[in-house]
């Protein structure tokens, strides 16, 4: 938003410099991009009167005028276009200094005496207009210094508004703000009505009420757009970086800034019939005001007659009903149009205009009709012409609320960290053009006015209060507040714990691709169907992934094409099945192993990992986790048919652990054995916790037992039946030694057992652990078919 500073202090005129006033604007949060001078740095240059012009005797394209100006009459050779006889121009008088550090001398231009300049625009650092002199009123007063006379002497602000502060996008908003943080009162010349001068009104219907709640339209006619635009007008319209057209859109442009409507105004020889609020229709076109014909979609709001579209609501006019020098009759519009449906259709249609950075941000819907009056007015003023009475159409219900905001004393302190009074408060409140609606006992009932959408919370009002009252002034405090220890569950661990453990046992940290090779995923998850990616980064990164493996897997090979053998990586992420209610992403911990079991060193051997290392880590991570699970045997189509096994917890499948199948691992171009794990970690992160419990000072009684058994019995069979029938003073079961052999037989192993017993209050006999050892093989032997080795 673009102002004159002048035009600004017609308004509110604080006792403070340019410099304190933009310092004082953007400290009120309405920050200020640029300061620039109006005009160039000139002087001695007045208004001058043409009194003659002759033609030049040597030169066609030159003028010999007599220019009256501070010092007399004087001969000029001129070459502007428009000079004539009785004009008024910028004169620079011998001895003026004109920008880019020229200096106007007595000069003989082919022959002719020249005393001075007469100049254009463009010449005196007003504007790139350089097609001929610069034409002042007919009133002028000659002689007169023109910085003076033109008000030269003056900024332009850049304000760089934030787009919640529609309501400054006018000389009143920003007047309105000035005024608050300077306490003085604004001039408001609110707009007289124009009274009917016949009786022709416009047939104004709306068919989409909810995107335009609010049309006024109005016929003027009999104007004469020939007339000249005042030059404080277009003067204004310049400082304001709009540039001037004709008298009708000059208008509209300069209400729009004072007021903040925008308005448009029709050709109504142009229009058939009436005006239609309504949306466009499938394949309409219109071509717009800047010659771009556009293809309307069926979501854009249009201004139409009975026939076609006429204008893009709130963005542009069309080419064919706009005005030019021959109209006679005009219709005027101001309407309110929903932001959201203004919203990104200039962008849509390749536009940006003043209009739409207007109607996107939000305009007051009460400014309809005092902008229809103001722009009335001003039209009469310059260009005559014979105003009707104002069609308006609108409905309520679409309207914008004006909402009651609650405002408590307390949390004002709170917020600002200091105690403003409540007199001062109301006055701030009340200086921003917000109405107390009531007192209560603990703050104020707000009214927001219209001009003001931004506010809807609390919140809106305290910042209100601590941008007035100003950010300078309020105390540098720091937040304080009393934090409670949340209750922690010590049952379960963070996953934090689960990283450190598997480090600290030599593996290193993963983080793949969430999307995967859908050929890869297929040969290690067949029994899922990843989730199609609807615009993959390429045709391996396809699916969403249903198991850690692919990722890891593709990252083991990786390793391995670059010379590292030794390979020990695990990962924690999300694996994604499609769901009855969408998407089942579940939280999964995997890890991969190969290579040799220890790093390279002398003292270490070479064995290969296997499948009982990378159980022991599981097993490691279960004690630390306080889960008590059992690895069974299992079937996977990815892992080897004799190395897999089926983790569970409680009876409750949790997760895999096996040797990669050989044709898995050789698709995947990986070497040596892989051994692969998989985990739900929802299901192992909470365990048990732990619980004091005294040491016994009795002594321990150990018996030893060795039994031959099945081959496929697995060692947690044994144990677990050890466990239930040696009772309950049973401290311990180890396994010491594993035999296999001829001695034994062909698919027989034998176990040496260790079982431990101790009582906490006293020592045990020798009776009541035989029995509890006796029970123990009896079990074993009908339930296992155990024999006790010879």
């Amino acid at each position: 938003m673009k102002f004159s500073e002048q035009w600004l202090r017609d308004w509110v005129n604080p006792s403070i410099d340019s410099q304190a006033l933009v310092e004082q604007i953007t400290m009120a949060g309405l920050e200020v991009d640029d300061v620039l001078p109006v005009a160039g740095c000139f002087s001695g240059v007045v208004v001058g009167r043409v009194v003659s012009v002759e033609p030049h005797p040597d030169a066609d394209k030159l003028r010999v005028c007599q220019v009256e100006g501070s010092n007399g009459t004087v001969p000029v050779v001129c070459g502007a276009p428009n000079v004539r006889e009785g004009m008024r121009a910028p004169f620079a008088e011998v001895g003026a200094q004109l920008p880019g550090d020229f200096k106007v001398k007595k000069a003989k231009l082919r022959g002719q005496p020249s005393e001075g300049m007469l100049c254009a625009a463009s010449e005196l650092g007003l504007s790139d207009d350089h097609d001929g002199l610069l034409e002042l009123a007919s009133d002028a007063p000659v002689g007169a210094d023109l910085r003076r006379y033109l008000q030269l002497d003056d900024v332009t602000i850049d304000v760089d508004l934030t787009p919640n502060r529609s309501d400054c996008l006018s000389l009143r908003g920003l007047a309105r703000e000035v005024g608050v943080l300077n306490r003085i009162p604004v001039d408001v010349d609110e707009p007289q009505t124009v009274p009917a001068a016949h009786s022709e009104v416009v047939d104004v219907r709306v068919e989409a009420a909810s995107d335009c709640a609010r049309y006024l339209g109005r016929v003027i006619r009999n104007v004469d757009l020939t007339a000249e635009t005042p030059l404080w007008m277009t003067e204004r319209l310049r400082r304001s970086g709009i540039r001037a057209i004709d008298p009708a859109v000059d208008v509209t442009n300069y209400v729009m800034l004072e007021l903040g409507q925008p308005l448009h105004a029709f050709d109504r020889a142009e229009i058939s019939g009436g005006i239609v609020v309504r949306l466009a229709q499938p394949e309409e076109k219109l071509v717009l005001l800047d010659g771009q014909e556009v293809t309307l979609t069926q979501d854009t709001l249009v201004i139409a007659d009975h026939d076609k579209p006429i204008a893009i609501a709130g963005v542009m006019g069309g080419e064919h009903s706009g005005v030019n020098d021959n109209t006679r009759d005009l219709i005027l519009e101001a309407a309110w149009f929903n932001p959201i449906t203004i919203s990104g259709k200039a962008r849509e249609y390749g536009l940006h205009t003043d209009a739409s950075h207007r109607f996107e941000r939000g305009v007051d819907p009460k400014l309809t009709r005092q902008a229809m009056e103001r722009a009335t007015q001003l039209l009469m003023d310059i260009v005559g012409g014979e105003p009707g009475e104002i069609v308006e159409v609108k409905s309520d219900a679409d309207l914008p609320d004006e909402p009651i905001v609650e405002l408590r004393e307390a949390r004002v302190s709170a917020v600002l960290g200091m105690d403003i009074g409540r007199t001062e408060i109301e006055e701030i409140l009340t200086r921003l053009g917000l109405h107390i609606d009531k007192l209560t006992r603990d703050g104020w009932k707000v009214h927001v006015p219209s001009f003001r959408p931004d506010i809807a919370i609390e919140e809106d009002l305290i910042e209100e209060i601590g941008r007035i009252y100003g950010y300078n002034n309020l105390p540098v405090t720091e937040p304080s507040g009393s934090l409670g220890l949340r209750p922690g569950n010590e049952a379960r661990r963070p996953l934090s714990a689960v990283r450190s453990l598997l480090v600290n046992r030599g593996y290193q940290e993963a983080i793949t691709y969430s999307f995967v090779d859908p050929d890869t995923q297929a040969l290690l998850d067949p029994d899922h169907t990843g989730i199609e990616l609807a615009n993959p980064i390429s045709s391996d990164m396809a699916v969403m992934r249903t198991s850690l493996w692919s990722g890891l897997l593709k990252t083991v090979a990786y390793n391995q094409n670059r010379q590292q053998n030794r390979v020990r990586l695990f990962e924690t992420g999300l694996r994604f099945l499609k769901g009855d209610k969408g998407i089942d992403q579940v939280p999964m911990l995997a890890g991969a192993v190969t290579g040799p079991r220890d790093p390279e060193s002398w003292v270490n051997g070479r064995q290969m990992v296997d499948f009982f290392d990378v159980k022991g880590d599981l097993e490691a991570l279960f004690d630390l986790l306080g889960v008590s699970a059992s690895f069974e045997t299992g079937s996977h189509p990815a892992l080897h048919p004799g190395q897999t096994a089926a983790i569970h917890r409680d009876g409750e499948f949790v997760g895999w652990l096996g040797a990669l199948h050989p044709n898995v691992q050789k698709k995947l171009d990986l070497n040596g054995t892989v051994f692969v794990f998989e985990l739900f970690l929802n299901s192992v992160l909470s365990g048990y916790v732990p619980h004091f419990k005294e040491f016994s000072k009795f002594p321990e009684v150990r018996r030893d037992l060795a039994i031959v058994l099945d081959d496929a019995v697995p060692y947690a069979d044994v144990e677990r039946i050890a466990r239930e029938r040696a009772g309950d003073q049973l401290n311990a079961v180890r396994v010491f030694d594993v035999f296999t052999g001829e001695s034994i037989g062909e698919g027989r192993k034998s176990l040496a057992v260790s079982l431990v017993w101790q009582h906490p209050e006293r020592t045990l006999n020798y009776e009541e652990v035989q029995d509890c050892f006796n029970d123990v093989i009896e079990a074993l032997k009908a339930e296992l078919g155990a024999t006790l080795r010879s």
